[in-house]
Parts: C-alpha cells; sequence; structure tokens
C-alpha cells in the first residue's frame, strides 16, 4: 500500500492536444503532490499504456475521436489500482450514469473551475465518489433494478433510423395492402420514381428485400398504427 503522503500518479485520456497540454500543466503545477505520468488520444493508445503506466487516477473524455470511450472503462480498471475520473463535454445523462455503473468514480464537466479538478482527483484517489446526489440517486435505483439498464432493443434502433415521410409511405404500404405504386404514389402525392427512392431507403434501414417484405415486418412491429 503507498503511504498518504505519495505522489497520485495521474493519467490523461482526451483527444484534444490544447486539453492534454492544460491539464499537464495544472496537474504538474502540484507537483509532488500529483503528477501526470502519461496520455493518450485514443482508446487504442490508451488501452496500449495502461498496463505499463497502472495509474492511481484516470481523467478520461468520452468522445475520443468520434469513437465512445465507455466500452474501455472495465480495461482501464482491470489492474484494481486505477480509478476512473469523467472529465467530459458530454450532456446526455444516460451517458454518465452508464460511464458510473461500468466503474467511473465521478464526472466532471470540462467547464468546472481548475480547482475542482484538482480537489476531484484528490478525491478519487482517496476512494471517495465524485457525484451529484441526482446522479447518485439514478445509478443506485439502476443497480437494484437491472432491467432499466437493458441494451437498446435493436429492432426500435431500426425503426428509430425512419424519417416522417418513411414512416408515412409504411403506413400508406400498410392501409393500401397490394395497391401497385402508382396508386401509392397518387395517393402520398408522389412520383413513382421517388416512391421507388423512399422505398430503397427504407429496405436499407430495416433490412427486407421487397415490399411484401416491408408489410411483413411493418404488421409484426406495428409500424403501420397511425401516429398518435
Amino acid at each position: 500500500m503507498k503511504p498518504a503522503d505519495a505522489t497520485i500518479r495521474v493519467m490523461l485520456i482526451d483527444d484534444h492536444q490544447t486539453m492534454l497540454w492544460g491539464l499537464s500543466k495544472l496537474i504538474d503545477g502540484e507537483k509532488p503532490k500529483m503528477e501526470v505520468v502519461g496520455t493518450a488520444r485514443t482508446c487504442e493508445e490508451a488501452l496500449a499504456k495502461i498496463d505499463q503506466l497502472v495509474p492511481d487516477v484516470i481523467l478520461l473524455d468520452l468522445d475520443l475521436d468520434g469513437k465512445d470511450a465507455l466500452d474501455i472503462i472495465p480495461a482501464l480498471l482491470s489492474n484494481l489500482v486505477s480509478r476512473v475520473l469523467i472529465l467530459t463535454a458530454e450532456r446526455k445523462q444516460s451517458t454518465l450514469d452508464v460511464a458510473v455503473l461500468r466503474g467511473a468514480r465521478g464526472v466532471l464537466r470540462k467547464d468546472v473551475p481548475a480547482e475542482q479538478v484538482l480537489k476531484a482527483i484528490e478525491k478519487t484517489h482517496q476512494g471517495e465518489l465524485w457525484l451529484d446526489r441526482e446522479t447518485l440517486g439514478r445509478v443506485f435505483g439502476e443497480l437494484m433494478n437491472p432491467v432499466a439498464v437493458r441494451k437498446p432493443d435493436p429492432e426500435t434502433e431500426k425503426k428509430d433510423t425512419l424519417t416522417a415521410k418513411e414512416q408515412k409511405i409504411i403506413r400508406t404500404i400498410v392501409e393500401g395492402s397490394g395497391a401497385s405504386n402508382k396508386a401509392l404514389s397518387q395517393r402520398l402525392y408522389i412520383s413513382e420514381h421517388t416512391l421507388c427512392n423512399h422505398l430503397t431507403s427504407i429496405y436499407h434501414k430495416l433490412g427486407v428485400s421487397n415490399r411484401l417484405e416491408l408489410y411483413v415486418y411493418a404488421i409484426k412491429h406495428q409500424l403501420g398504427n397511425p401516429l398518435p
């Protein structure tokens, strides 16, 4: 076990060079209390360095060059020494909750004062959580009710990619059953060519090959229901 006055070894994971530079200056300015022992700008680089560095605290951005860093949190914690502190511009609360559920000890917004970053690093290193009461309440509730954190349904995700126009076309197809493309296009007040373009897009999004498969899919997943 490290002595209480040992230097806190910090790893920074962020895809913005300016942010890395600023955080390094801030933290190294606190020596010997804490120091930066390594940085990474991608998920792959972070995973490649973590076993060698074994930092006490990891400041992790959730968006690394367009990649979601949520998935690497368990791997960053596998050495049983490091503690993850999220430092992000992410505002979606559900995403931040998932980060905590995967092992992060705290969440910081990138617009917080510098002294809060330093304090959060110190408290996280000491084993405390850096979370507000609301987040703690939600996370505790989800841990008590695992059903609430199930992964999204793939079919729901497919349906969510449909535009309002595409949804209207699907409803018209369901209502018209075996109507021809010409009849459907007239009902939708668009040309047959435009209808075919929309159908191609719909087929691709839903993973079907033709109007019959689309009709069956729409009935099965209730895509033909009128909008509320």
